[in-house]
């Protein structure tokens, strides 16, 4: 078995070079993120983009738009994954907020999140995440932050 950062599992899945036995401390693809298909595209010590191919007959609300709760969905999972890819072996993290404005509605659409950081901290780090449909409209800005876990604290998170 080939254990491997977070970060190198992941830039190796993108690449399609991921060895059979490789693993990470991380749960990678993580389960949210197959259920709702969501793809991670780029990836960097801190940053991530995702993507998401969206269909309102599947994500759609009672307007008939994607449903704002999937795009909170999506940037979270995003600076998730940027923050994943920062953190020390044996560390874990916590989301402690996320903010999320809306733009603009969505209907069928390929939608990127890109996270980066704001400011990283030794505990606490904030985070943006842009979502933006593939023609390059900003959709929705979020932003959150997140607490990384030691110790104790970190075991079986």
């Amino acid at each position: 078995m080939t254990t491997l950062s977070t970060l190198e599992f992941l830039q190796r899945h993108i690449e399609n070079n991921l060895p059979m036995n490789a693993t990470t401390e991380m749960r990678y693809p993580t389960a949210i993120s197959k259920l709702l298909d969501f793809r991670i595209i780029a990836i960097a010590k801190g940053h991530a983009t995702l993507s998401i191919c969206t269909d309102p007959s599947v994500h759609g609300n009672q307007q008939g738009t994607v449903h704002g709760g999937l795009l909170s969905e999506l940037a979270d999972a995003a600076i998730g994954t940027a923050h994943s890819t920062a953190i020390q072996k044996g560390e874990s993290f916590t989301s402690l907020d996320l903010q999320i404005k809306f733009f603009r509605p969505v209907w069928q659409s390929t939608l990127t999140a890109t996270a980066s950081p704001v400011q990283r901290g030794q505990t606490i780090s904030h985070y943006q995440c842009e979502i933006a449909r593939e023609n390059g409209d900003m959709v929705a800005l979020a932003s959150g932050t997140v607490m990384t876990l030691r110790g104790d604290s970190a075991r079986g998170r």
